[in-house]
């Protein structure tokens, strides 16, 4: 009885959820921003394309995703008599955003001259990427209970201090008289928990404060608020199966990238499980993850090329008071704005860097939950697994400098910048794959820590085999993808079961310990 009274004052939404949802609908309205941008002024992809197909199909599967996860956050209050359950977050992966975009969708299109064809080859591509995760629901709980949680969140942060903070903190310092003074709301808000003028949200007393600033100081201006308003694109989502079949061709050499892709959104949504867990909240990862690929079919099926993921973040919005309606109405309300093709309307409206240190924040409270949330012993292994995160991201900063010069990495020389002080070889090969190095490193770090040496040597052996088959270290997945790699870490694995028979043979590990 007492049970079912604790779960009768169960409301689906509640104040704080305003906070939550400022956050999160402005944490992905600025992806979808940038997602806008992306396509339309880099690749050249037309308004119909972008505004009336592309962008209401992201903005069904993010909703489709927001509206689970609400449900999964309902049956869990119930199931504990809680009433401070936080939902999941969803929304579409930053990395995978830039990496769609310019591993197929830009390729394609400057190929082809072809919008059309490029925008199925990313329908393909995402499909792939959906099967691959709905196959990760089958083993994913299985890795989150032998992967260290040092590892997960140490990884998890990676992303977190790159993608998710870095990016938007040169925005925020390049434009600080808008970024630094939203900065500052936000950690009054939710760093300092101090409370906002009439208990308005946060982020909105933000992003109001940025346009106010933006407005005055001529940053945005009418003509372009008004000609985005005259060039409004609306559109709903319909299935798009031809585009898929005629961009399929295109799509084909491509498509083995989207394997270690489609791994790395799965190894994401399992981190972003966990650090809900460390956080309170413990969902099931075989139903998020079939949630994830679910909904990216779904999207790819009415014509996103980006698929869909437990969004970072769930710590955050959780401190910041959200329970579970906050997801629910994000999405909602960022599906009927792309629906409308508001998209471009709001790009002329709100300053982007006003919304920018909510990313920030996410950022860094992620962050800091890999280092609070595991033994002091493991900070070690925590700073391991953001590595190979730094750099991959310093590889896509350089790249995109060449490539904006008009060339590339090889055309300039290998050795030209390795005589300059760029090892462009080994930032390459440690980046690929990052999320499951970082994983990988970070383990073998834990079990070193705790004198698990068998364990260490088996991890070891797992970045053999996936280095072998291209899944980590390469850009590609093929046969023998780096060997020099594959040899390294069993030259690794070789040294940590020698050393465990060592250890073993003075009488320092008993046979309990040497496997335990």
């Amino acid at each position: 009885m007492e049970l079912h009274e604790e779960v009768s004052v169960l409301k689906y939404f509640v104040k704080s959820d305003w906070n939550g949802f400022f956050g999160l609908f402005t944490n992905n309205l600025t992806n979808i921003l940038v997602m806008a941008s992306l396509l339309s002024v880099v690749v050249g992809l037309p308004g119909n394309i972008v505004y009336g197909r592309i962008l209401p199909a992201v903005g069904l599967s993010i909703f489709m995703s927001s509206i689970y996860y609400s449900f999964m956050a309902v049956k869990l209050a119930k199931k504990t008599g809680r009433t401070d359950v936080t939902a999941l977050p969803a929304g579409t992966s930053v990395p995978h955003m830039f990496l769609i975009v310019f591993m197929i969708i830009g390729p394609v299109f400057w190929a082809t001259d072809n919008a059309y064809l490029a925008w199925g080859a990313g329908l393909v591509w995402a499909v792939v990427e959906g099967l691959i995760e709905l196959l990760g629901a089958a083993i994913g709980p299985k890795l989150r209970r032998v992967i260290p949680r040092a590892a997960m969140l140490g990884s998890l942060a990676g992303v977190s201090i790159t993608y998710i903070a870095l990016n938007p903190a040169f925005s925020v310092f390049a434009i600080p008289y808008i970024g630094l003074v939203a900065l500052a709301i936000v950690l009054l808000g939710w760093i300092g928990k101090v409370k906002m003028p009439f208990n308005l949200p946060t982020g909105l007393v933000a992003i109001i404060l940025g346009v106010i600033i933006g407005w005055a100081s001529g940053l945005m201006t009418w003509d372009g608020f008004l000609n985005s308003v005259q060039n409004i694109t609306m559109g709903v989502p319909i299935p798009r199966i031809k585009p898929m079949i005629d961009g399929f061709s295109e799509a084909v050499p491509f498509l083995v990238v989207a394997i270690p892709l489609g791994i790395y959104n799965f190894f994401e949504t399992m981190d972003n499980v966990e650090s809900a867990e460390v956080a309170g909240d413990s969902y099931s990862t075989k139903e998020a993850m079939l949630a994830d690929g679910t909904t990216t079919l779904i999207g790819a099926l009415f014509g996103s090329p980006f698929p869909t993921a437990v969004f970072i973040g769930h710590p955050g919005w959780k401190a910041a008071g959200a329970r579970i309606g906050y997801s629910f109405v994000g999405g909602l309300v960022l599906f009927v704005i792309t629906m409308l093709g508001m998209i471009s309307v709001l790009l002329e409206v709100i300053p982007v860097v006003a919304i920018l240190p909510i990313l920030l924040y996410i950022g860094v409270v992620i962050t800091q939950q890999a280092f609070t949330s595991v033994p002091h012993k493991y900070a070690p292994a925590v700073v391991l697994a953001l590595v190979p995160h730094l750099a991959d991201w310093t590889n896509n900063a350089v790249d995109i400098a060449l490539n904006a010069a008009g060339t590339t990495a090889a055309e300039v020389g290998f050795d030209v910048l390795n005589n300059a002080g760029l090892n462009y070889l080994g930032m390459n090969a440690l980046g690929e794959g990052s999320i499951i190095v970082g994983m990988i490193l970070a383990a073998i770090a834990v079990f070193v820590i705790d004198r698990k040496f068998i364990y260490a040597t088996v991890s070891a052996g797992i970045g053999a085999l996936l280095t072998f088959f291209g899944i980590i270290h390469s850009p590609t997945v093929g046969l023998n993808e780096n060997l020099g790699m594959t040899f390294g870490y069993l030259a690794v694995a070789i040294i940590f079961i020698g050393y465990a028979f060592y250890e073993k043979k003075k009488g320092d590990l008993s046979d309990e310990k040497l496997i335990s």
